[in-house]
């Protein structure tokens, strides 16, 4: 199994992690504020650039009004 941050199952969760965000009309400002971080924390989660981890990705989920199960099944369903 590829571990790479960039294998394609990576990819689609987060496809669906820029999706949630623009769904829930949310800038990534905005959602950087709630962690209490800068911009650059989403985008370089969104992008890639930066490895997301399991907790962060709960509280994410979080802010977008999903639980983290329906969250995951649908990007990985994709």
């Amino acid at each position: 199994m590829d571990k790479s941050r960039y294998n394609q199952r990576y990819r689609r969760v987060l496809t669906a992690l820029r999706a949630a965000r623009k769904t829930a009309g949310l800038t990534q400002t905005q959602v950087a504020k709630k962690f209490r971080a800068h911009a650059s924390f989403v985008s370089k989660i969104e992008s890639g650039e930066r490895r997301i981890d399991v907790i962060e990705l709960e509280e994410f989920c979080r802010i977008y009004g999903l639980s983290l199960t329906e969250f995951l099944t649908a990007a990985l369903s994709q």
